[in-house]
């Protein structure tokens, strides 16, 4: 792919600043764990699976820069850096199985200096294995789709929010590639609008037929039978199939159950979280009401005015036709 969220440079990792899209194509380099975490926190980078890469190469660098030889003071350091990444974005589990790896790596290792060579090999690893699982899952994915499919997504899933090609997105391309897909409504994504900046982005740059639809169109286009499947992502997966995703997933669930569409989740294995029994045990992010009172900078709500700002919401299983994985399609009961 073209778009590459994260990359290890020299010693450095390289990011797209996701923030500044479409206006501008900003690459920051950091060559200190700080600015990396930061990053994640500031959703320069964002996607469940791209912030597990940038975590993951976060850690790499963080252990270039803990200076000693003894191990036990480096794994305190280490444990330290993976403590301030873990509270970067709560929501996204792969974030945590990046740090879990990663952690498994330097309790395994003998010195600093073999530690560092493998966190690095580890990160590497997360990255390819994600490339490797986008494709997949949209071949899973594809599948399922009527010919002349017209495909309903929300948030951003493509290949800015992933090591490969995308989760969801990634289905609408390979759909696309196949002959099968007629055409795609994304929705705007209030309030950080990752819809209109960025799905709009990549279907533009992939010569995919799409119209950006408000959130709130959504129960319409349904209603007149436009929609023949919703696609979403997720950032973490409960045992029994409840699914945490970009906030306004639930309402779209809802709609598509009452009007009888298809709607699919398309995530890697890695998002699926069995440590989490269901949907009331997900950490839900709230971030700045600023986001919701602003657009762009520009305040557009009236001065003081109060404003909840939770990012994610839940799906229940009972709303979720099925979850696409690397590994195949899941349908319910989920147990995972």
């Amino acid at each position: 792919m073209k778009v590459q969220p994260v990359a290890w440079r020299d010693g450095v990792v390289a990011i797209l600043d996701q923030t500044q899209l479409p206006a501008r194509v900003v690459i920051e380099e950091f060559d200190d764990w700080r600015g990396v975490a930061e990053a994640i926190r500031a959703m320069k980078v964002r996607g469940a699976p791209a912030i597990g890469i940038a975590a993951a190469y976060g850690l790499a660098l963080a252990a270039r820069q803990i200076q000693t030889s003894a191990m036990d003071a480096f794994r305190s350091a280490f444990g330290e850096v993976c403590a301030a990444f873990a509270q970067t974005r709560p929501t996204a589990v792969n974030l945590f199985g990046a740090i879990e790896r990663l952690q498994q790596v330097v309790a395994q290792s003998q010195t600093p200096d073999e530690a560092r060579t493998r966190l690095l090999a580890e990160a590497e690893a997360i990255q390819r294995e994600d490339y490797e699982a986008d494709r997949a899952m949209a071949e899973y994915g594809a599948a399922l789709l009527p010919p002349n499919a017209r495909v309903m997504t929300i948030c951003n899933t493509g290949a800015l929010a992933t090591g490969g090609i995308g989760t969801a997105l990634g289905i609408i391309r390979v759909a696309h590639e196949q002959g099968k897909l007629q055409h795609v409504y994304a929705c705007e994504t209030r309030p950080r609008l990752q819809g209109l900046k960025l799905t709009a982005w990549e279907l533009l740059q992939e010569g995919i037929p799409f119209e950006i639809v408000a959130d709130g169109a959504a129960g319409t286009l349904m209603a007149q039978g436009k929609v023949d499947a919703v696609i979403a992502g997720a950032d973490r997966i409960a045992a029994n199939g409840d699914t945490a995703n970009k906030i306004g997933t639930y309402t779209l669930a809802v709609l598509a159950h009452y009007h009888g569409v298809p709607f699919y989740i398309a995530a890697p294995e890695t998002t699926i979280d069995p440590a989490t029994p269901d949907g009331t045990a997900i950490p839900i992010e709230y971030r700045d009401s600023a986001e919701v009172t602003h657009i762009g900078g520009l305040q557009v709500a009236p001065t003081g005015a109060p404003a909840l700002n939770p990012a994610f919401d839940v799906t229940p299983a009972t709303l979720i036709t099925a979850i696409i994985t690397e590994r195949g399609v899941y349908r319910p009961p989920y147990r995972f």
